[in-house]
């Protein structure tokens, strides 16, 4: 009877740790498939493909190209805007310089302690007065000149009477009044620094100055 208890209690010992056993094995099995359907349903990172690179990398390179083109024209726009600048300011130049020689008028000279104009001297004038009657912005200015002989205030007068005798010519001749100016220097401003008849021939004269318009 003993004996008999004895094989029923390891017969039931042997049944629980085979229950356990089992019961473990299920546990390890249900956790490892969770696992594996955890790790199937998590997304998997994929590299770009070589196609996706070169791609982009051909975006860029157009890119910087579309960049370097962009570039080089606003050079030669800029280029191109600052030669024409350049170009107007030598034509312009180039014609007020053509004006300015179509205005000058040549010296007129006088006789000795004379004021009155020549017929040579009216010639002169003429031939002066009609660029002034085309180019009518610009403005004159006539200087009266005197050789040393003489007083400073004599000579200040004469030179006045010279100035205003060629002035009053070309203004018979059309050019508006206004646009004429004169003034004296008498014997302070010779051309000739000699003390004979050729150096006071030179000096007794008047001179012309152009005004241009002034500039906008």
């Amino acid at each position: 009877m003993k004996r008999n208890l004895v094989w029923v209690g390891l017969g039931a010992l042997v049944l629980c740790l085979s229950v356990t056993f089992l019961t473990g094995c299920a546990k390890k099995a249900a956790l490892k498939e969770e696992t594996s359907v955890t790790q199937e349903q998590k997304p998997v990172a994929h590299a770009p493909s070589k196609a996706a690179t070169d791609d982009q990398a051909a975006r860029e390179r157009a890119l910087r190209e579309q960049a370097l083109r962009d570039q080089a024209a606003k050079d030669a726009a800029a280029k191109a805007a600052k030669e024409a600048a350049e170009k107007a300011k030598r034509d312009a130049a180039a014609k007020t310089a053509t004006i300015q020689k179509e205005l000058q008028i040549p010296d007129v000279h006088f006789d000795f302690d004379k004021y009155d104009l020549k017929p040579e001297t009216q010639a002169i004038l003429k031939a002066g007065a009609p660029a002034y009657l085309k180019y009518r912005e610009y403005k004159l200015v006539v200087e009266g000149h005197c050789d040393e002989r003489g007083t400073v205030e004599y000579n200040l007068a004469l030179g006045d009477k010279r100035a205003a005798e060629a002035a009053k010519y070309l203004v018979d001749l059309g050019i508006e009044k206004e646009r004429i100016k004169t003034i004296s220097y008498g014997k302070e401003m010779p051309l000739d620094n000699g003390h004979d008849e050729t150096a006071w021939a030179k000096n007794r004269r008047a001179h012309f100055i152009i005004f241009p318009p002034p500039k906008n």
